[in-house]
């Protein structure tokens, strides 16, 4: 299984937009304390358009309260990472795969990324800026795990509308 693990996060809507994500993903969203934003706020609603209540989430008081209650294989993205997101094998979907995002100010802090540094991820990108955008780094990373595993339990086509919609067009 894949998860998506916000440590302290800030902006709501960054929040809303990984929650769609994990929504279209079946990807579980674990969220550390502090929140920059409650989960009730109208921004993380309308950045998750009303799919919210969709979501599997859990919120924890702190790191250490998540490490003990998750176990698997941790991965953490920092602009201070060595190796691109596609260096690792995301294939085995029975393994708990943990992808660990830091604030959007200040990121993981140096104490809780050092004792895995091994594990610390960097999605390549011009020395023009620090980093993207929380929202679209969580896309980009959990896609590529998706990929690996061939996008098991994912729709191919679209559901909502006939699967020859482009061919009917006239």
């Amino acid at each position: 299984m894949i998860n998506v693990v916000l440590f302290e996060p800030e902006i709501p809507t960054n929040t809303g937009n990984i929650m769609r994500t994990c929504i279209a993903t079946h990807t579980h969203l674990h969220l550390i304390k502090p929140l920059g934003f409650s989960l009730d706020d109208k921004y993380v609603r309308r950045s998750g358009v009303n799919y919210i209540d969709k979501c599997e989430y859990t919120v924890y008081e702190n790191i250490d309260e998540f490490f003990a209650k998750n176990k698997g294989e941790y991965y953490f993205l920092t602009r201070y990472g060595h190796k691109p997101h596609t260096t690792f094998d995301y294939s085995d979907t029975s393994k708990n795969i943990y992808f660990i995002f830091g604030k959007e100010s200040t990121g993981i802090p140096r104490e809780i990324l050092k004792p895995y540094i091994d594990r610390c991820l960097r999605i390549p990108m011009t020395s023009d800026v620090r980093a993207l955008n929380l929202s679209n780094t969580v896309a980009i990373v959990v896609y590529e795990a998706l990929r690996q595993q061939n996008y098991p339990n994912l729709l191919f086509d679209e559901p909502h509308k006939s699967k020859t919609f482009i061919e009917d067009a006239d």
